[in-house]
């Protein structure tokens, strides 16, 4: 096999991502919320995972105005809602009340959690990394919650529930429902 030049844009060859909706308190009381494909797990000890967000962004002002937030995991039949929350700013609209989003009390964090999320992580800002137009928040996770009957020890059962995975503009896919083992 040969290698050719990739000429399209560097990281689509990384992608689809899982994408996650990052909930984030802001100042005057206001509520966040941004779509994030860019996200990963960093260390199991102590638990964090990174989000990389944009500095020219609300959520980025947010983040700074309180250093907590919740990652909230949505159902694949919400790519719709997905993919209009990325495509409004915080700083003009207020999306939680645009796209009638419900919001309950978390648990750990004083930032709300949606209620349709079929996961949760409860997080507060342990650090940051600036690179490029981006920072790297890296999440130290305080509490981890999922709904009922769909994970597993290896994760969700995509059997029973899917998760947008984010290619490029409107394009997401999601995940095959089997799980293949490697061989020892």
């Amino acid at each position: 096999m040969q290698f050719i030049e990739y000429k399209g844009v560097f990281y689509r060859l990384l992608h689809p991502r899982p994408t996650i909706l990052l909930i984030t308190q802001c100042p005057n009381g206001k509520v966040n919320v941004m779509p994030a494909s860019w996200n990963m797990p960093i260390s199991e000890e102590p638990p964090t995972i990174g989000v990389a967000v944009y500095r020219e962004t609300y959520t980025y002002q947010c983040l700074n105005y309180h250093p907590e937030a919740t990652i909230n995991v949505p159902n694949i039949d919400s790519v719709d809602l997905v993919y209009k929350l990325g495509s409004v700013s915080g700083k003009d609209v207020d999306k939680v009340r645009e796209f009638r989003l419900e919001l309950v009390p978390s648990d750990v964090v004083k930032v709300p959690t949606w209620k349709d999320a079929i996961a949760v992580y409860e997080t507060r800002v342990m650090n940051r990394l600036d690179a490029g137009e981006s920072t790297l928040f890296v999440f130290e996770v305080l509490k981890v919650k999922v709904r009922s009957g769909i994970a597993d020890e290896w994760g969700f059962d995509f059997g029973k529930v899917n998760i947008p995975l984010h290619g490029a503009g409107r394009v997401f896919h999601k995940v095959e429902a089997r799980k293949l083992f490697a061989r020892r």
